[in-house]
């Protein structure tokens, strides 16, 4: 079974159990011979690909089911096995392979899902997940025998399984200058999440005094849900900073390749003030260097990247299409307002843990607090992102645009964004749930609490 609506703007996701799945078993092998099938017109040579997954119970039998498809097309592969994305990011880059990794990210545990990369952690392209959708639903409809696929898979193609964490780990260290930071009182929330699982290769030779909560891998998130963006998720880590003293937390989503930063006071940094941070230092390294953000990044970020000497470029949300401009310009490093941050050096993929780490080095390197480091960098005042069920997505926007109409320029890149005098709002459909996203910013709180409550009112009526 292959449901349409769980092929999303920049990877798979839907619904794997209760009553109402939205795939299985059966669509993951259509979704594995598909998948081969597709390689063979995209990559030199015979199909070989790594695979990763996620901590979530569904995941070994779907990544099983897949491989048996792929396998029956004559596919190596190469089995990582329990990998966080960024992981399965660098084991792509490093072997110079494709990647498949099973993850449904920040989703319920309900859910699981498939991001892919081609060799060197390229992204795929919209026409591939176009292709892959339409063959693979067509052929998961003609009921394949799951049996004969099987034994195809397991005549054909190759099949071995090797760990990589160690070397993505040393990969990391190798990035940032960590050496002589001073010792640091370090919460960490993985979520039940990937993060339990690199976290202590990563960041356990450091030196940190180490609170790591929720390290356990638990795919049906009993502590809370893997999703950093939504403020309830981050508590547990504000409260545990205040009562212990530490000098930040680290938040991670369930697939790990998104980091939150919470500062000393248990305030949450915006990422935007982190992707200002990390620019202004990659800049240092190579000045004059081109940074990405999305639609959605505070124009903070262009100030200050302006102003140390660099270059922005802007990018529609999703990393399929930062990554796309990162290696089209030769970016040094990129940041999305969703904690996604990209580094030339890193494959031009996205890292969380990486980004961790700069994080970590600038705050060991300063004799200041991270709240006094990020003040600089902290020039407008962010709503957050508000998500609103909306039948009609497009019906909504229309009805926004048509309200600011002549009150600042609007442009529907990504979504709606318009930008007024002092302010700035982006409304736009999720590219993986039924929902309208919110963002707005402005230079004092009024007047982004104004502008909140004038577009929500209008959407939500």
């Amino acid at each position: 079974m292959l449901q349409e609506q769980i092929f999303k703007a920049n990877d798979i996701r839907g619904v794997t159990t209760g009553d109402t799945p939205e795939w299985d078993v059966a669509g993951a092998t259509a979704l594995g011979v598909t998948y081969a099938r597709l390689m063979k017109g995209l990559e030199d040579g015979p199909v070989e690909f790594v695979l990763g997954r996620d901590m979530r119970d569904s995941g070994p039998a779907l990544a099983a089911a897949f491989v048996s498809g792929a396998r029956s097309e004559g596919a190596r592969v190469i089995d990582a096995g329990l990998t966080s994305t960024d992981e399965l990011w660098f084991v792509s880059g490093y072997l110079d392979l494709p990647g498949v990794t099973f993850t449904a990210s920040h989703n319920p545990a309900n859910y699981n899902g498939i991001k892919f990369c081609l060799s060197g952690a390229r992204p795929v392209t919209a026409e591939f997940l176009t292709r892959l959708r339409t063959e693979a639903m067509a052929l998961d409809a003609a009921g394949p025998d799951l049996a004969t696929v099987a034994a195809a898979g397991a005549r054909n193609g190759s099949y071995r399984e090797q760990d990589y964490l160690q070397e993505y780990a040393a990969h990391l260290h190798s990035l940032v200058p960590l050496d002589g930071i001073r010792p640091l009182r370090v919460v960490v929330d993985a979520g039940n999440g990937m993060a339990g699982h690199t976290a202590p290769s990563v960041l356990g030779p450091l030196g940190l005094d180490l609170d790591v909560l929720y390290g356990e891998l638990d795919g049906s998130f009993p502590n809370h849900q893997p999703n950093p963006l939504v403020p309830e998720n981050l508590v547990d880590a504000q409260r545990r900073v205040v009562e212990t003293g530490a000098d930040l937390a680290l938040v991670f989503d369930g697939d790990a390749d998104r980091c939150f930063a919470i500062d000393e006071t248990g305030a949450v940094v915006e990422p935007s003030a982190i992707t200002a941070m990390i620019a202004v230092q990659e800049l240092e390294r190579e000045p004059g260097g081109t940074i990405v953000v999305n639609t959605i990044t505070s124009a903070s970020v262009p100030e200050v990247v302006a102003e140390h000497g660099g270059h922005t470029v802007t990018s529609k949300v999703g990393h399929t299409y930062v990554k796309a401009l990162m290696a089209e310009h030769n970016a040094i490093f990129g940041g999305e307002h969703s904690a996604h941050y990209y580094f030339r050096d890193f494959y031009f993929a996205d890292t969380g843990m990486l980004a961790g780490l700069h994080v970590l080095s600038l705050l060991g390197h300063s004799d200041q607090p991270l709240s006094a480091l990020v003040e600089q960098f902290a020039r407008r005042v962010p709503s957050g992102e508000i998500n609103s069920d909306v039948v009609d997505q497009q019906a909504s926007m229309d009805v926004v645009a048509a309200a600011f109409d002549g009150r600042g320029s609007a442009d529907r890149i990504d979504g709606l964004t318009v930008n007024g005098a002092g302010w700035r709002l982006n409304l736009r459909p999720s590219n993986t749930e039924p929902l309208l996203r919110l963002n707005v910013e402005a230079s004092d709180r009024t007047t982004m609490e104004s502008v909140r409550d004038e577009v929500l009112a209008l959407i939500r009526s």
